[in-house]
């Protein structure tokens, strides 16, 4: 056995005509092991400097760029019950189709002719707000006769107070002429009874003066009283004109104050009639409320109550729609560590749940599957799960996402950022360093404009 181990197995195998030792122990072969080796060690080097495109992945789902195009539950302004049905779920609606009638649970809205009778209080009150409308009329015309009608008659009091001062100037000069001619027969009476007394004169001379002497006292008399008595009339007339002012005042005052009851009563009744009106809008939209439709085009879906004469509150869900006219967008939820390295405008590519994709994270380009995608909108709360959610919305440049999308559907986002080589790649990761810091050519465009 020692001897065979001593043996120099290399002459033995080119001597023999055994085939055993060339199979099992190689002799002949070389080895390509450096080739190998060193062929390895250029491709790492070359694979090291091509170029990688950093990035951040995120999941997310899809929904819609406008709130009116997402999943909205339809609810019932009023309380009623469920008559009829005129669709089921899964049916697809376009806006304005009847989904539901309600039947009235309320006492008040019983009558089948409230309509009717409101419109006939209406009418009743327009009729009387017309018959106050007419009598403010008369109300007023009276009021004009009765102005008319004072200022005729204080025109004519006028008229005779001045003619009674016309009168009293007479009575007054006729005085004053009666008065010189007693003055003057009072002279001659004092002169007559000197003369009487010296005999110049006879007694039948001084009684004929005395005669005269009394009938000019007499009209002297007589001419005061037709003086005081012009007086007294002209004051009877001021009294009247301040009576016939006062008199007329009053018949236009309470003219006037029933005017003013009927224009009151007019717009109570306008109130009264703006009141019924209103609640005749109300009844009328109430009845239109009865019949449930869809106010945009979608599928129906969730229905909430499903049985005939079923009891639905005020506000209450009924069913939800999908609407089917949407713009997809995909929400995106990026930790806080990664927000600063997203811009609005920044390309994002999409793999979406359902559609086989073959993705090389570094390699966008050469990726089979995936979807472009533009971010439209960072919010700037934090969301409940302690990130902040982006919305993306399609990329116009890119090929078009799929049309079987559905809202809230998942999707794996990789948001894109700046193309470094790999092996600063791996040295970044290495040292646990962030991605470089990317700007989109839409937040350069804004920088530049500020």
């Amino acid at each position: 056995m020692e001897n065979y181990l001593l043996d120099n197995i290399e002459e033995k195998a080119a001597n023999s005509q055994l085939l055993s030792y060339k199979n099992l122990y190689l002799i002949n072969k070389q080895s390509a092991v450096k080739k190998w080796l060193y062929g390895i060690l250029i491709a790492l080097v070359v694979v090291a400097f091509l170029p990688w495109t950093q990035n951040i992945r995120a999941k997310g789902a899809v929904t819609t760029l406008r709130q009116e195009q997402r999943p909205q539950e339809l609810n019932t302004i009023i309380a009623g019950k469920v008559v009829k049905w005129h669709v089921k779920e899964g049916d697809f609606v376009k806006a304005g189709d009847t989904l539901l009638q309600l039947g009235e649970v309320k006492v008040e809205y019983f009558d089948p002719q409230l309509l009717e009778r409101t419109r006939q209080q209406i009418t009743a009150k327009q009729m009387a707000n017309q018959g106050y409308a007419s009598k403010a009329q008369t109300a007023a015309v009276q009021m004009d006769a009765l102005i008319e009608g004072r200022k005729l008659k204080l025109t004519q009091l006028d008229n005779k107070i001045k003619q009674q001062y016309l009168k009293l100037q007479s009575d007054s000069m006729d005085l004053s002429a009666v008065n010189n001619e007693y003055s003057v027969s009072k002279r001659q009476i004092d002169a007559a009874k000197l003369m009487l007394d010296s005999g110049v004169i006879s007694l039948t001379d001084f009684e004929r003066r005395k005669v005269t002497f009394q009938n000019s006292q007499a009209k002297r008399i007589g001419s005061e009283s037709k003086f005081l008595q012009s007086k007294q009339e002209l004051n009877n007339l001021f009294i009247e004109k301040n009576s016939t002012v006062q008199e007329y005042t009053d018949k236009i005052s309470k003219a006037e104050g029933e005017r003013f009851s009927s224009l009151s009563n007019i717009a109570s009744g306008e109130a009264d009639v703006s009141k019924l009106e209103n609640s005749y809008s109300n009844y009328d939209i109430r009845n239109q409320l009865y019949y449930i439709r869809a106010p945009q085009s979608g599928q129906i879906t969730k229905a909430k109550k499903a049985g005939l004469g079923e009891m639905l509150k005020e506000g209450e869900m009924i069913v939800e729609i999908v609407p089917t006219d949407v713009q997809h967008a995909i929400e995106l939820f990026i930790s806080p560590m990664d927000l600063p390295l997203i811009s609005k405008g920044q390309k994002v590519r999409f793999i979406f749940d359902g559609f086989p994709a073959i993705v090389f994270s570094g390699w966008p380009n050469s990726s089979y599957g995936t979807f472009g995608g533009v971010v439209s909108a960072i919010e700037t709360s934090v969301s409940t799960n302690g990130k902040f959610r982006i919305l993306v919305t399609e990329d116009p440049k890119e090929k078009p996402w799929p049309k079987q999308l559905s809202i809230g559907g998942g999707a794996n986002g990789i948001a894109l950022l700046k193309d470094v080589s790999i092996w600063y790649e791996l040295w970044r990761n290495i040292n646990g360093f962030p991605p470089e810091y990317y700007q989109s050519e839409y937040a350069k465009e804004n920088k530049e404009k500020k």
